[in-house]
C-alpha cells in the first residue's frame, strides 16, 4: 500500500504546470529526434546536460525521461516510411513496416506501433512501479565484493554484446576506464594521469565526452563520410488499424512487453536482442495464412511485436539505473551523469533519500505515454516533414548547440579542444566499427568500481578472495565467466 501512496506522491509533483510543460517538451522533442535519422536521445541528451544545469533536478530528470522513451516512438516512423531507422531499437521495425508501407499500408503500421508502444510502456512502467522498490530493498545488503563484480558484469556484457566484436568493444571499455582514472584519486587525493595540465586534475567531464563522442562526432562522420543522403518518401495514408488487424497486434504486443522488459532490465546491452527475439517469435507464431506476409507485402505482427519489446526493454533500464546505480544502454549512461551532476547518486538509498524525484519520475512516466499517443498518431505528417530539413542545416545546429554548452560549463577554451579531440576519436571509431557506449560505461563507472574494488580489499584485508568467499559475488564472478566464454564455444561447436 505504501508503494501506491508514493506513487500518488509522485502523480501530485510530475502533475504541477511546470513539470508537465518539461514532459510535453520532453516527449515532443524525444519524437523529433527520434524521427530524425543518425540522432538519438543518447545524442541529444549529451547536447543538453550543460544548458539543462540551472533546471530544477526532478524538472530536468522528468525532461530527459520524456526524451528518452520519446525517441523510441519517433524512431518507428523513419523505419516505416522511409526504411532508415531512427535508432538501433527500430531497425527490426523496418523489415516487415517499409513492406507494409510499400504496399499502402503505411497508416497501420504506424498505428500499430504507436499503440504497441503506449501498451508496452504503461505495462513496463506499472512493473518498474512494482519491482523497483522491492529490488532497492534487497541491494541495500549488498557490499563492496558484490557491487565490484556486478560492475565487472555491466563491463563485460555491454563490451561483448554491442557492437560485431568483443575485442572492439573491450577496448573501447578500456578507452574509457583509462579516461576516467585522470585526475585526482577519490581516496588517497594523488594526482594522476594528468601530464601537468592543471585542467585535467578534477578528471574528464563525462558530459563533455558524451557531447564530442556523440554530437559533435555525429556531425564530423555525417559531413566526412555521409554527405547529403535523399530518399523518397512513401505516401501516406490514415492513421488507422481494421478489426482484423487489431485482433492479429494485442497478442503480438503483450508478448513484445514481457520479452522486452527482463533484457532492459539486466545489463545485456540494449534493445537489439529483444527486438530481433520478438520478430522471430511472431514469425514463427504466425497463423498459416499470415506467414506468408512476412518478407513480402508486410505482416504488422512484425511491426507490433519489436515495437512493445523496443519500449518495454527501454522502460525497463530504469530498473538497474534508479535501484543499483548501474546503466545498461547508452542513455542510461548518460542520464546518470546528468544525476551525478545534481549531486544524486542513483543506487540502493535513492529511493530513501530522494523519494520525492523518483516517484515524480515513475509518475512523468504513465503521463509521458499518453503525450506520446496524442503526439504520435495526430501529428504523423508534420513528424515526416522534418525529414526534409537539408542536413548541413541539421548539423551545423548541433555543432552550435555542442560549442555553447560545452564552453558555458567552466568557460574554459581547453574544453573545446579536448570536445574536439574527442570528436575525431569518436569519426574514428565509428569508421573502423568500434562502439562508443562502453567507453562512456567506462568513464562513468570506472571510478566508482575502483573505489568499491579498493573497498572491498580493505574488507579483505588484503585478500583477492574476498570476491569468491562470498556465494553473491563468486555467482557474479561466474556469470562474467560465461559471458566471455559461452559465445567463442558455440562458434567452436558450429566450426566443428
Amino acid at each position: 500500500m505504501d508503494i501506491w501512496s508514493q506513487l500518488l506522491g509522485g502523480f501530485a509533483t510530475a502533475g504541477t504546470p511546470i513539470n508537465l510543460l518539461w514532459a510535453f517538451v520532453g516527449c515532443a522533442l524525444g519524437t523529433a529526434i527520434g524521427v530524425l535519422p543518425g540522432l538519438g536521445p543518447a545524442v541529444t541528451v549529451a547536447m543538453l546536460l550543460p544548458i539543462t544545469g540551472q533546471v530544477e533536478p526532478t524538472s530536468s530528470m522528468i525532461f530527459f525521461a520524456g526524451i528518452y522513451y520519446g525517441a523510441m516512438y519517433g524512431g518507428s516512423t523513419t523505419s516505416i516510411l522511409l526504411n532508415t531507422p531512427g535508432e538501433t531499437g527500430t531497425m527490426v521495425t523496418a523489415l516487415e513496416g517499409f513492406k507494409m508501407a510499400k504496399s499502402g499500408r503505411a497508416g497501420a503500421a504506424l498505428a500499430t506501433s504507436a499503440i504497441g508502444s503506449f501498451v508496452a510502456g504503461t505495462i513496463a512502467t506499472v512493473l518498474v512501479t512494482l519491482f523497483a522498490p522491492l529490488l532497492a530493498d534487497y541491494a541495500v545488503r549488498l557490499g563492496p565484493p558484490e557491487y565490484f563484480c556486478l560492475m565487472l558484469l555491466a563491463f563485460t556484457t555491454v563490451s561483448a554484446v554491442l557492437g560485431n566484436s568483443t575485442l572492439r568493444g573491450m577496448t573501447a571499455l578500456f578507452v574509457g576506464l583509462a579516461l576516467g582514472l585522470i585526475g585526482m584519486d577519490q581516496i588517497t587525493g594523488q594526482v594522476r594521469y594528468t601530464g601537468n595540465v592543471l585542467e585535467l586534475m578534477d578528471g574528464i567531464e563525462v558530459v563533455l565526452v558524451a557531447v564530442g563522442l556523440f554530437a559533435v562526432g555525429e556531425a564530423f562522420y555525417n559531413a566526412l563520410y555521409e554527405g547529403k543522403s535523399v530518399s523518397s518518401l512513401n505516401k501516406m495514408t490514415s492513421v488507422h488499424m481494421t478489426r482484423s488487424e487489431w485482433r492479429r497486434s494485442w497478442p503480438a504486443w503483450l508478448r513484445g512487453t514481457f520479452m522486452g522488459f527482463p533484457f532492459g532490465t539486466i545489463p545485456a546491452g540494449g534493445t537489439e536482442i529483444p527486438t530481433f527475439l520478438s520478430y522471430a517469435t511472431e514469425r514463427k507464431l504466425a497463423a498459416p495464412e499470415h506467414k506468408k506476409e512476412f518478407g513480402t507485402t508486410g505482416a504488422i505482427e512484425g511491426v507490433a511485436g519489436p515495437e512493445a519489446a523496443n519500449n518495454a526493454a527501454v522502460t525497463g533500464t530504469l530498473v538497474p539505473l534508479l535501484t543499483l546505480g548501474i546503466p545498461t544502454s547508452v542513455t542510461t549512461a548518460i542520464l546518470l551523469s546528468a544525476f551525478q551532476n545534481y549531486g544524486i547518486n542513483p543506487g540502493p538509498q535513492l529511493f530513501q533519500t530522494s523519494s520525492t524525484l523518483v516517484w515524480a519520475l515513475i509518475a512523468s512516466l504513465y503521463i509521458g505515454n499518453v503525450m506520446l499517443l496524442v503526439l504520435n498518431l495526430p501529428l504523423v505528417g508534420f513528424w515526416v516533414k522534418l525529414l526534409r530539413i537539408p542536413k548541413p542545416q541539421l548539423y551545423a545546429g548541433i555543432l552550435i548547440f555542442a560549442t555553447v554548452g560545452v564552453y558555458g560549463m567552466r568557460q574554459s577554451a581547453f574544453d573545446l579542444y579536448l570536445m574536439g579531440g574527442l570528436a575525431l576519436l569518436g569519426v574514428l571509431m565509428r569508421r573502423f566499427d568500434f562502439p562508443i557506449a562502453p567507453v562512456i560505461v567506462g568513464l562513468i563507472m570506472g571510478p566508482l568500481a575502483e573505489a568499491q574494488m579498493r573497498n572491498a580489499l580493505s574488507i579483505g584485508e588484503g585478500r583477492w578472495t574476498v570476491f569468491i568467499d562470498r556465494p553473491m559475488s563468486l555467482f557474479l564472478l561466474i556469470v562474467v565467466a560465461l559471458v566471455l566464454v559461452t559465445p567463442r564455444l558455440l562458434a567452436w561447436h558450429r566450426r566443428a
